[in-house]
């Protein structure tokens, strides 16, 4: 059973985060912001002005005292320590922003919109260096390649995924999830696809800056790696019966966290699949070491199946858990020593399922 953190937010929790120190922070509907320690005890509590939504928070690495939220239009830089006021508000997009993305080198932030615009900021001169427009519909997710400081994926309710290199305006390579939904369409074997289309609200990219997933309202998971200048969809799998609303690669792993409209939160290790198609050595890939970790059942209405393939080819979970509500957002990070998933659904409480290793 998930141990619940409460008695912070009134309404529903949308975004989480967590820094490397152990806390963990919170936005919610109506301007909440709330900072955690990893015991679930509240420490902090800031409401914005205008009671915008909070749809994203994000701390810094190097400096785990600071963190970026945006609410609304703006992105405000706040100190947890006291979390009286902002230290810094930048107001740089049109409409709601719906995703931050901090670079590895912390000098440039992404910040997405409903209009589709990526709007990207440097930190050190405190303006727009980049305005990235492309999405025809919201842009509802954007992430930095780890190791690659000037690169960054994005998607969008356009259902298009994007690969962009701040040293040009325009994506280097996009792809419509839309045209391989239709080649199912034609596969009398996925009955109910044409009810579900194909738009994209989560991306995450894994730690070897390479492979990368997006989840998508048709309930599929996707499974991308970089080549260059284009990308290669790797793997496509189901396991939600409704869209997915959030992806989470598990840090130095190839394990994914999946989390749906269906209120299941999954756990998916894609390694075999990633390594198996891994380019000749000639192309001077560079491989990383992942974590091959299993878990164990985690009590209550938790079931772990086994990792890999049926019979039939198709991909199973490593974990499936039964949540019960929509996911917001989810993640994993170290709470006391152990790896824990943090989930915001539409409740006020914050969801916490330890993962065992065995």
């Amino acid at each position: 059973m998930a141990v619940k953190w409460t008695g912070g937010h009134s309404s529903p929790v949308l975004c989480l985060n967590a820094s490397q120190e152990g806390l963990v922070a919170s936005g919610a509907e109506g301007g909440d912001l709330m900072v955690w320690g990893e015991d679930g005890t509240p420490l902090g509590h800031i409401r914005f002005q205008g009671a915008d939504d909070v749809t994203s928070v994000l701390f810094a690495p190097s400096c785990p005292t600071k963190l970026y939220a945006s609410h609304g239009e703006t992105i405000s830089i706040l100190d947890v320590r006291s979390l009286k006021g902002s230290l810094d508000d930048f107001h740089v997009n049109e409409e709601e922003i719906n995703c931050v993305s901090l670079n590895e080198t912390e000098n440039l932030l992404a910040s997405a919109d409903d209009s589709g615009t990526i709007k990207i900021l440097d930190l050190e001169n405190k303006k727009v260096s980049r305005s990235l427009k492309r999405h025809s519909n919201i842009c509802s997710s954007v992430a930095f390649r780890p190791q690659r400081p000037q690169s960054l994926v994005s998607c969008g309710l356009d259902m298009q995924v994007m690969l962009w290199n701040l040293q040009k305006a325009r994506p280097l390579w996009i792809t419509n999830l839309q045209e391989d939904e239709t080649e199912e369409m034609e596969d009398p074997q996925s009955p109910g696809q044409l009810l579900n289309p194909a738009l994209a609200h989560s991306v995450s990219v894994a730690s070897c800056g390479n492979i990368f997933s997006c989840g998508a309202e048709d309930g599929k998971i996707r499974i991308f790696r970089v080549m260059g200048v284009k990308c290669e969809q790797e793997l496509g799998f189901k396991g939600h019966t409704l869209g997915v609303s959030h992806v989470f690669f598990l840090p130095e792993s190839y394990l994914l966290l999946t989390g749906g409209n269906d209120g299941k939160i999954m756990l998916w290790d894609v390694s075999s699949e990633v390594e198996k198609k891994q380019k000749s050595p000639t192309k001077h890939t560079h491989k990383k070491k992942t974590k091959r970790a299993a878990y164990t059942k985690q009590g209550g209405n938790t079931h772990a199946s086994v990792a890999g393939e049926d019979e039939h080819g198709k991909i199973l979970p490593k974990l499936s858990i039964e949540h019960g509500e929509k996911v917001n957002w989810l993640l994993s990070t170290k709470i006391k020593g152990y790896q824990n998933i943090l989930v915001a659904d539409q409740t006020n409480c914050i969801s916490v399922y330890p993962l065992k290793e065995f």
